[in-house]
């Protein structure tokens, strides 16, 4: 059986089960705990050892990736094409959360449901603190995070990948400035490296639909569907956002652009986009996404190592579009209770601010309500207005997660093919 299925029948079984325990209410009955308890160790697991091998194939793929580049004239072509594809879909993105956020308008509502919405952010107290002290200068620390003190701290800080790609980035680079036997023994020595490193992820991947199986059965048990109710036309607005951007946007690029069928694209990346939903990271997802980018799609290693890799820490399409969505529902909301307007200004500054903020968002869950809390600082909503979208955060995060990956995959394709690789779906 293919791993998509596998995977795809683990899903299924975990939300029945937790779907049956949550409606019956046994939730606190040993046997929920136990499996609970269990789910959260076989999920902990699978992601440890995904996590396990992100840093040496980050670091392996791309300095193979730009020593494969050659000269400084493609790496300074492919660098521009992945920039302006990130930009671009990322702008995209924003912009069809803002139409639809505006059309739909979730946070219009009459003043009891308003109330009601408001009820949801009574939990929020542990994430108010988590998030204190958030404001603009968090922008900075992006930046700052590219070129980090300490490489090696860089590496074990969780979802901090941004100054370890910067660094493999400089060293991939330099190593073409060196004599022709030294560099000869790096690329040996690299592509060794990555080879051992894909041979373990290989082992990982045949135990996904387990770890898939115990990632999302605890979330079904614990938070169930009845939460949602309040939220029903915000996460329809996010929902349907999403669709949009994953199934028009991006596959209309892959038609015009990467000049492929998108359906086929779409089929050979079903393995990825369940490892996404599951996991709700892009790190994690990582070692698969590039597997499946090279064996499904026919990218070669060169461009897989090159643009994958950056994708996974700033190419975050679904994360853009959700922040842009979530400011201005809540500001909505706010509008409804207290009067507070969204007028063209805070809008724009709302799409400049999640474009420039889910850059550089570590590629871990619920790393982009960091975001958002910068964002509502900037517009002058309040910092516990967070709490109102948390009830439902979880299973938008593994949406959003699966078009931040989907995209990476799209421009692999793209620049693959704007590259002239002909064994791109070439079968």
């Amino acid at each position: 059986m293919k791993l998509h299925w596998q995977i795809a029948i683990a899903l299924f079984v975990a939300v029945a089960l937790g779907v049956f325990i949550k409606l019956g209410g046994t939730q606190e009955s040993a046997f929920a705990e136990g499996l609970t308890t269990t789910c959260v160790f076989l999920g902990d697991l699978f992601k440890n050892a995904l996590k396990m091998v992100i840093v040496p194939l980050i670091a392996a793929s791309i300095i193979c990736g730009i020593m494969s580049l050659g000269s400084d004239r493609a790496f300074g072509r492919m660098g521009t094409k992945v920039l302006a594809y990130y930009s671009a879909t990322g702008l995209i993105a924003i912009l069809t959360g803002l139409i639809l956020v505006n059309i739909i308008r979730p946070g219009e509502v009459d003043l009891e449901l308003a109330r009601q919405i408001m009820g949801q952010a009574e939990t929020s107290e542990e994430f108010v603190d988590k998030f204190e002290g958030r404001g603009t200068s968090d922008l900075v620390n992006i930046f700052l995070r590219m070129l980090p003190p300490n490489i090696v701290n860089a590496a074990t800080d969780n979802g901090q990948l941004l100054g370890v790609i910067v660094f493999s980035l400089l060293f991939g680079f330099f190593i073409n400035r060196l004599p022709e036997a030294l560099r000869d023994s790096q690329k040996s020595f690299w592509e060794g490296v990555q080879g051992v490193m894909m041979k373990i992820t290989d082992l990982i991947i045949k135990f996904a639909p387990i770890g898939v199986f115990g990632l999302v059965t605890p979330i079904i048990i614990r938070t169930g569907f009845g939460a949602f109710e309040p939220l029903l036309w915000f996460v329809a607005t996010v929902l349907l956002a999403l669709g949009f951007h994953y199934f028009i946007s991006l596959g209309l690029m892959l038609k015009y652009l990467g000049r492929v069928k998108p359906f086929q694209h779409y089929r050979a990346m079903s393995p990825v986009m369940l490892m996404a939903f599951s996991t709700a990271s892009s790190a994690a997802t990582l070692p698969l996404t590039m597997e499946t980018v090279k064996k499904g799609a026919g990218v070669s290693d060169r461009t897989a190592s090159f643009t994958l890799p950056l994708g996974a820490t700033v190419n975050m399409d679904g994360t853009a579009l959700y922040e842009c969505v979530v400011v201005i529902f809540i500001g909505q909301i706010y509008g409804v209770l207290e009067g507070f307007e969204i007028g063209f200004v805070t809008q724009f500054t709302v799409v400049l601010l999640a474009l420039l903020t889910s850059v550089g968002v570590a590629g871990i869950p619920a790393a982009s309500l960091v975001a958002i809390t910068v964002i509502l600082g900037v517009v002058g909503l309040p910092l516990e207005a967070v709490g109102l979208i948390w009830v439902a955060d979880r299973i938008l995060d593994m949406c959003r997660t699966s078009v931040n990956v989907f995209s990476d995959t799209c421009g692999a394709v793209i620049i693959g093919r704007s590259e002239g690789e002909s064994g791109i779906y070439a079968n």
